[in-house]
């Protein structure tokens, strides 16, 4: 938590954060009352993270889900800025084709620095989520969501991740694996921001289906969910310009908060081979930021432009 305090209101505190007046509320209200996790602790959290997790966020149009009264309450995504925004947080008015509000064009919150982070983690934002582009610019990363329908778990993920991996490299794609803080994981690959998302999209539904077609008691590059029992769903359509990823260290709603972590593969390999000592998991943000001490950004390699994908 920022140190810098005055008195308030009840319930709020003022604090300066990188030279920004803020004022926070509500610190001791619990968000995940199964762990007994505190907006308070969030709030630090996403503090404690800021230096790994602001790269990604930068000059991406900020999805926000936000949970006010905790994660076992009521929920609502965010994707224009309020109107109680600060007036230095930035924001960028981009188009928003297909709205279901009707709007052609929202203002959307860019979050580039950490005062912007705790202002919206002070709103109880848990859950950020970014495109696969930045703002005025054609995609820089390629997503893979790898979603598994049970009894196939995470473990089940890791084999198809390692199969998605060899087969990138095969085009001279690098990708980086991440859980999403849920039940399944990601990959993720720079690409060269030079081509739509429609080819990106087309080029890993192209990858999931060769990978279904070989094993196709493993995966389905299919969405019906009566296919996915047993199978990892490889869902290509992540990388479609109006969808969204978790962002990597974002926090997750759920019993427990859980983030979006970044792994090594051999962490992955490991659990592919059946190794379950290394335990490849979902993530709590006292581990996270452990693993942020010992590894630094494991995805750090995605903040430099990658070749463009086969076309």
């Amino acid at each position: 938590m920022p140190a810098d305090r005055g008195a308030g209101a009840a319930g709020r505190i003022r604090v300066e954060v990188a030279g920004r007046a803020l004022e926070l509320s509500n610190l001791d209200k619990v968000l995940y009352p199964a762990a007994g996790f505190t907006k308070g602790e969030v709030i630090d959290y996403y503090t404690r993270v800021s230096g790994v997790l602001l790269p990604h966020l930068a000059d991406r149009a900020l999805t926000r889900i936000r949970y006010p009264n905790g994660v076992d309450r009521q929920y609502f995504f965010e994707k224009n800025a309020p109107a109680s925004t600060p007036d230095w947080v930035r924001t960028a008015r981009l188009p928003t084709p297909g709205s279901s509000r009707g709007r052609d064009e929202i203002d959307f919150v860019v979050a580039d620095d950490l005062p912007t982070l705790v202002w919206l983690a002070n709103l109880a934002a848990l859950e950020l989520h970014t495109p696969q582009w930045r703002v005025g610019a054609d995609p820089d990363l390629l997503v893979v969501d790898l979603d598994p329908g049970a009894p196939a778990g995470i473990a089940e993920c890791c084999v198809v991740a390692v199969a998605i991996r060899d087969r990138f490299a095969d085009d001279g794609i690098a990708c980086w694996p991440k859980t999403s803080g849920r039940k399944g994981m990601q990959l993720c690959a720079p690409v060269s921001a030079t081509q739509s998302a429609e080819v990106i999209s087309g080029y890993v539904k192209q990858v999931a289906e060769e990978l279904e077609s070989s094993s196709p008691a493993k995966v389905t590059s299919r969405m019906a969910k009566r296919l996915r029992p047993g199978r990892v769903f490889i869902d290509w359509s992540q990388n479609n310009a109006a969808k969204t990823t978790v962002a990597p260290y974002s926090l997750r709603a759920g019993p427990v908060p859980a983030a979006s972590t970044p792994l090594t593969w051999p962490e992955v390999e490991a659990a592919a081979a059946g190794d379950l000592l290394g335990a490849v998991r979902q993530f709590t943000a006292a581990e996270v930021l452990d693993r942020i001490d010992e590894y630094g950004d494991l995805l750090a390699d995605l903040l430099t432009p990658g070749p463009p994908v086969p076309s």
